[in-house]
Formats: structure tokens, C-alpha cells, sequence
């Protein structure tokens, strides 16, 4: 095999999944969600996968596929995602996939209705909308609050999610064990050598799982098609958008023209840009899921990414 990089692409299904998902290598998962959580009820000594696809209630429910499902010792469940790129209601997406850990702890007959502890993590390759021009706050961990008091309402249910393009540390900045995991998460792919400040055990581990010298014939194909569909979705998505944009944009200045007739020149403009925003957020979606199947993207992924539904998906053509 011709191998070009050192080190996994982590942000790939198959590099994500060795990494984190993967028995030999629980211990890698453990300490991350440690650092992560920083949990004041006691850490995490043990993990065991679950089953990372998962059905509603009823067989004509929408169903849900993790990257990695687990539960820990205590009971509690951690649904751990890698998004490469944005989605049309990402963070609504969040949420249903929350639903079903909380379903499964319903016990048949008498039930109190005590939950356990349920985590999304989101390791996320983009930056909200809403979000970019704040760039010193990458680290987003939400709870149910009380609007009156500023308190937790509920601590038992939390959405974390990490704005990876934000994290710009180099590694003479890094301070914390948590800082090393961003840092190897961020830039991985691209060094050549295991950093001088990343000398702990578990990175030793980790970056003797990620060299893919190490790596089979079977594993390392694997491994390059899965980066194939990595660089051909970010390219596709980026593409798509973009001119998704210019098409919305364009659009809506030609009908807020006509609009300005009638109501004014000035308003018409805006109001056909604001419209012609929407269409062009519709239109770069539904493009991108068009490219997405022309280049060969399994259709759960694309469903995945836009947010369409799988049918949706299906009669794209």
C-alpha cells in the first residue's frame, strides 16, 4: 500500500470509529469524556457500546444511527457524533436523537419515571451561523435552564458541542490535558510526528491507532475510501452552497424589482433579498444532496448532512 500521511484523518467514519468506537481502544473514549465532562459525581471507569442504530416505538417511526451509543457503569448514556458539515436543522436533529435514550429507560408496569443521566456530544467540522462571529467560544455545554433564576432546571439531560475550526491553539499554548485532545482532534492528519507536549500515556496509544503504517490492506482501503467520501462531501457541500446562495440571492433581488414597482424600490429589495435568502437556503440543500448522490454518498449519509428526509433523498434525480 502507498501510504501518503502518517496519521488518520479523525474527522473520517472509519478514522472516528477506530479512534473512539472500537473495544480495543474504550480507554481512548473514556478519557476524553472525562476531560470533557469534567463530571462532579465521579468519573467514568468503564463503557460498554450499545447498538448504534436504534428504532422508535413503532416500526413505521423514524429511525436514528449513531456514530458511537454507550452507557457507562452509573447508567448514563452518551451519544457521541462527529458532523462534518452543516445540516438544515442540526441542532433540532440533536435533539430527536436524544428521545431515544430517554425511551429505553422506560420499565414495563410500576415505574417511578427516574431517569438517568443522558449526553449528546457533538464533535463538530464547522461553525453555527449563529455563532461565527464569536470566535473566543467554542465550547458550548447546554442545559435546561430556569429563565427566572438563572439555575439548572434539570441536570440530567446535556448537549455539548465543540466548534472544532475555532480551536487554534499551537502547541506551545496548550495548558490542559483537555487542550491536547482539541489540539489532536484539529490537527492530527497533518503532523508528522508525535508532539513533545503530548507525552501521556493515552496518547501513545492513540497515536499508534492513528499511524497508518500500522494498518492492514484491508483497513488502510477502508480507511482511503472513507476520506474519499470526507474531501467529496466538504467539496460538494461547499460547492453546493455556494451557488445555492448565489441562485437564492439572485432570484430574490430579480422578484424584489418587480415588488419595488408597486411598493418602492428600496423595499422591494429587501424584501425579495430576505425571500430570495430562504429559496437559496432551499436550493443549495436540495443541490447538495444531488451532488451528494451523483458522487456516490450513501443516502443515510446524505440524510444525514442536508436534514431531507430519506425519501426526499430517493427521488432526487
Amino acid at each position: 500500500m502507498r501510504v501518503k500521511d502518517k496519521y488518520i484523518n479523525p474527522f473520517t467514519d472509519f478514522g472516528f470509529k477506530k479512534l473512539f468506537g472500537s473495544e480495543p481502544n474504550k480507554d481512548l473514549l473514556v478519557d476524553f469524556l472525562n476531560e470533557l465532562l469534567q463530571k462532579k459525581t465521579g468519573q467514568i471507569i468503564d463503557l460498554t457500546y450499545l447498538p448504534p442504530e436504534q428504532l422508535g416505538r413503532h416500526i413505521d417511526n423514524r429511525k436514528a444511527i449513531f456514530d458511537i451509543y454507550c452507557e457507562n457503569e452509573y447508567g448514563e448514556r452518551f451519544i457521541v457524533e462527529l458532523q462534518k458539515a452543516k445540516q438544515n436543522y442540526f441542532k433540532d436533529r440533536s435533539i430527536y436523537y436524544s428521545t431515544f435514550p430517554i425511551q429505553q429507560q422506560a420499565e414495563k408496569g410500576q415505574w417511578d419515571f427516574k431517569l438517568n443521566a443522558i449526553y449528546t456530544v457533538g464533535i463538530l467540522d464547522f461553525v453555527f451561523d449563529e455563532d461565527k462571529e464569536d470566535q473566543d467560544v467554542f465550547h458550548h455545554e447546554v442545559k435546561l435552564i430556569d429563565q427566572s433564576t438563572k439555575r439548572v432546571f434539570y441536570d440530567k439531560l446535556t448537549y455539548i458541542y465543540l466548534e472544532m475550526p475555532k480551536f487554534t491553539k499551537t502547541e506551545n499554548e496548550l495548558e490542559t490535558h483537555f487542550d491536547k485532545w482539541l489540539y489532536i482532534l484539529r490537527n492530527l492528519e497533518n503532523l508528522t510526528n508525535r508532539p513533545k507536549k503530548l507525552q501521556e500515556k493515552i496518547f501513545g496509544k492513540l497515536f499508534e491507532q492513528a499511524e497508518i503504517a500500522n494498518y492492514t490492506d484491508q483497513e488502510y482501503a477502508e480507511y482511503e475510501e472513507s476520506l474519499k467520501v470526507y474531501r467529496d462531501l466538504k467539496n460538494v457541500i461547499d460547492t453546493a452552497f455556494d451557488e445555492g446562495k448565489a441562485e437564492g440571492l439572485a432570484e430574490g433581488l430579480a422578484e424584489g424589482v418587480e415588488k419595488g414597482k408597486a411598493e418602492g424600490l428600496a423595499e422591494g429589495k429587501a424584501v425579495g433579498l430576505a425571500e430570495g435568502i430562504e429559496k437559496g437556503k432551499d436550493a443549495a440543500i436540495r443541490l447538495t444532496a444531488l451532488q451528494l448522490k451523483q458522487e456516490g454518498i450513501p443516502n443515510e449519509i446524505i440524510v444525514k448532512v442536508t436534514g431531507l428526509s430519506i425519501e426526499t433523498v430517493e427521488k432526487l434525480s
